[in-house]
């Protein structure tokens, strides 16, 4: 969800798409907890690795491009790359993190409307973790409606299409059985990967974009 689009060596091209330029109704939660004019990399004061282009400015600019009466959107950035399911169990660093942004987001005004999840490929690397991902994952969004009050906020994850190791297929298998209310998945296989056989294309995770927002406007408004 951070981000590599675009990425080569280690290193970003700079390149912004023209579907994914700036606009003053989208704006970016930041590092210093203040809102400010969204541009990607979205995650480039957020995730300490290389970002670039991501999923997070195409599902911004399609949901005002199909609801223009929908207001600011205001999206927070919280991904960190390379990080399993298990490092983001209640209590960890990253869900600690995460939830004092959110919280923060919310002080400024506004309504939470979602959570868009991607994440995955790390687990694919040992078997259990590939098996237990669904229970984590559940449980991962339990906490989190708990904490925020909010039992029936809405969550759209994306089924991994590769990564670190072999089991791509049984972090697949878990992501599908996931059984939660308010969750819907949208599936990236098959889009282009880059020349790391592990992260999406630019225009795969523009294609991403497009699918969190159109699963995310099937959601009753909030």
């Amino acid at each position: 969800m951070a981000g590599r689009g675009g990425i080569s060596y280690n290193k970003w091209d700079g390149v912004i798409p023209a579907e994914d330029k700036a606009d003053p109704q989208i704006l970016r939660f930041n590092s210093k907890l203040t809102w400010e004019e969204a541009h990607d990399p979205l995650h480039q004061d957020i995730d300490p690795k290389t970002c670039g282009v991501g999923p997070g400015m195409s599902f911004a600019k399609t949901i005002l491009a199909k609801d223009p009466c929908i207001g600011v959107i205001g999206l927070v950035p919280c991904a960190i790359g390379g990080t399993k399911i298990s490092e983001w169990a209640r209590g960890s660093k990253l869900y600690n993190d995460m939830m004092k942004r959110t919280k923060a987001a919310l002080k400024e005004g506004g309504t939470l409307r979602g959570l868009m999840w991607f994440q995955g490929e790390s687990d694919t690397s040992d078997l259990h973790d590939a098996e237990s991902y669904k229970i984590k994952f559940e449980q991962f969004i339990d906490d989190v409606r708990v904490e925020l009050q909010m039992p029936t906020l809405p969550v759209v994850q994306v089924l991994v299409t590769s990564g670190d190791g072999p089991y791509v297929e049984k972090v697949r298998e878990s992501q599908m059985a996931v059984k939660l209310p308010n969750l819907k998945s949208v599936d990236a296989w098959g889009l282009p990967l880059q020349g790391d056989n592990v992260h999406l294309t630019v225009d795969a995770q523009i294609k991403v974009g497009h699918m969190l927002a159109h699963a995310f406007l099937q959601f009753p408004s909030q």
